[in-house]
């Protein structure tokens, strides 16, 4: 069983900064890519960014240079640094990850919970 639980969200004046976390738990499992997503209401789900197990790393243009993806494979775990955040009133960030099930043979999508960020202005 896969599970990825993120954690980090909250409350934050404009400029300020959170950091996201990501655990991926399971056993026999080898984690591909792992990206984080935003949900605005009334928008549609959007990439943030996203990372490889080789880190090789992607940002969507509004997030570059202010938001950092990373991972630490030896623990399975994802991170989003955001800095300078902007104003918006709501919105959710939701983590996923390319998992290899080793003993199937087959890889899967899966998706955290999603952790509420709210930057008021």
């Amino acid at each position: 069983q896969v599970q990825l639980v993120e954690s980090g969200g909250g409350l934050v004046q404009p400029g300020g900064s959170l950091r996201l976390s990501c655990a991926v738990s399971g056993t026999g499992v080898s984690i591909n890519v792992m990206g984080w997503y935003r949900h605005t209401p009334g928008s549609q789900l959007e990439l943030v960014a996203d990372i490889t197990s080789d880190h090789q790393t992607n940002y969507s243009d509004y997030v570059k240079g202010r938001f950092t993806i990373a991972r630490d494979n030896a623990k399975n775990t994802g991170y989003l640094q955001m800095n300078s955040l902007n104003p918006a009133v709501l919105s959710f960030f939701f983590c996923n990850a390319s998992v290899f099930i080793t003993s199937q043979g087959v890889k899967y999508d899966y998706w955290g919970q999603g952790t509420q960020v709210t930057v008021p202005s």
